[in-house]
């Protein structure tokens, strides 16, 4: 397998920190506009007309009698809807606010290398991820070397290398390096005849556990010795299927969530049954507490992580709490109840700061909020109004260092974007 080669699970040659020339230009492609030209030229004033009908172009047309403007004309449109979707003109816009600039004769990869730096580590504490507006840039979808011809189930990246795995109902997993230019494919494996329900990496990150959408079975793919190892019954264990299923933080268990409120603990390492348990009602979403000694599960989904628990209804509403009341009281209040999703949310996922809650609804367009947990307030910007570019999301991932985020959807694809500290 030439992919293990590259150190995946060690990362050495995969760290997140990679260059990566194309974001790091973006504060240079944040420019305010240029101050008036000294001189013009008379043929530059000619006036270029331009059909509003094409499909790029026709969301931006006021009425239908706008059917060809000027490329001036246009701009100021482009300009007036970036400025709408952003708030008003953002910051860095600002030319009162404009920080003075390095000279040019300085070293350009000293620059790059510092903006790379920031955008890498994100954040280091609440007070730097300002509200109301993330930077965001959209990249290189991850899969672009081999999309999916069917949905992503699964979108999740490498707990230490810079990798990203997909994987979903087209009966494939497959590994990328993230560098959000070329994002070069690693490594692709075919599953017969197994629609792939979910998939997850290992703590340690050097396997890769997928599930089926209707089977019992379950497969293991080590990444170490390239080998995938099915799993065919679990003794002790009677199920019909398995789907669902959580790794605990500290490597050690694998939770399979079954049916009629069963649920299954092996140990990790061999794949054994340790107990089973039961709850009344259905178990819709399991997770482990951060030190894995605790399990929780309810009838919705379910998000742990530090002080914060995520729960949703079918409504669309997404009730955050804090850990300690969750367990102090019988029927806690949230902290704050999210109600920017108008259909149930089906994915939730906090970045690894637990800065940000990525929610997400599989059945709308376009249904996915990012929430600024430190006000719990929802980031304005994204997904970009009037714009159809993200679809059905199946699924959701920050990487290990909050610099890049993924989506999954149902045209199979993995959206790529990188968020860029301010």
């Amino acid at each position: 397998m030439g992919f293990l080669k590259l150190d995946v699970v060690t990362g050495n040659l995969l760290k997140e920190d990679s260059s990566d020339s194309e974001v790091e230009n973006e504060a240079k492609d944040n420019l305010p506009p240029s101050k008036k030209p000294a001189w013009v030229d008379d043929e530059d004033e000619t006036e270029e007309i331009v059909d509003m009908t094409h499909r790029y172009r026709k969301d931006m047309m006021k009425s239908d009698a706008e059917k060809k403007l000027t490329k001036e004309n246009l701009q100021k449109r482009l300009q007036e809807q970036f400025q709408r979707t952003m708030g008003g003109v953002p910051f860095w816009a600002q030319k009162d606010k404009k920080k003075a600039r390095k000279s040019e004769n300085d070293d350009d990869s000293d620059e790059d290398d510092e903006l790379l730096r920031k955008t890498g580590n994100f954040v280091s504490a609440s007070e730097t991820l300002p509200r109301g507006i993330l930077q965001m840039k959209n990249c290189l979808d991850a899969n672009n070397e081999r999309p999916s011809d069917a949905k992503l189930r699964t979108v999740q990246f490498h707990p230490s290398a810079q990798v990203v795995m997909t994987a979903g109902l087209d009966r494939s997993i497959s590994l990328f390096q993230v560098d959000g230019k070329t994002n070069p494919k690693i490594q692709s494996i075919h599953l017969e005849s197994f629609p792939v329900y979910k998939a997850h990496f290992s703590a340690d990150g050097e396997q890769v556990i997928a599930t089926g959408t209707r089977s019992k079975l379950f497969y293991v793919y080590d990444m170490m010795s390239g080998n995938i190892i099915p799993v065919q019954q679990i003794r002790g264990m009677q199920e019909k299927f398995i789907r669902k299923f959580e790794v605990s933080p500290d490597g050690s268990f694998l939770l399979l969530t079954g049916t009629s409120g069963y649920l299954h603990l092996l140990a990790m390492k061999t794949k054994e049954l340790i107990g089973s348990m039961k709850i009344n009602g259905k178990a819709v979403a399991s997770a482990f507490s951060p030190d894995s000694s605790k399990i929780y599960t309810n009838s919705v989904i379910l998000v742990l992580l530090g002080k914060l628990f995520t729960m949703c209804s079918c409504s669309g509403v997404v009730n955050v709490y804090t850990h300690d009341v969750c367990l102090r009281e019988t029927n806690p209040k949230p902290v704050k109840a999210i109600m920017n999703l108008v259909t149930a949310a089906t994915s939730l996922t906090f970045n690894p700061t637990t800065e940000i809650l990525a929610v997400a609804s599989s059945a709308a367009d376009d249904a996915v909020k990012l929430v600024h947990i430190p006000s719990l307030t929802v980031f304005s910007n994204f997904p970009v109004f009037r714009r159809k570019l993200i679809y059905l999301a199946q699924s959701m991932d920050f990487s290990p260092r909050s610099g890049f985020f993924s989506i999954g959807n149902n045209k199979g694809k993995a959206l790529l974007y990188r968020c860029v500290l301010n």
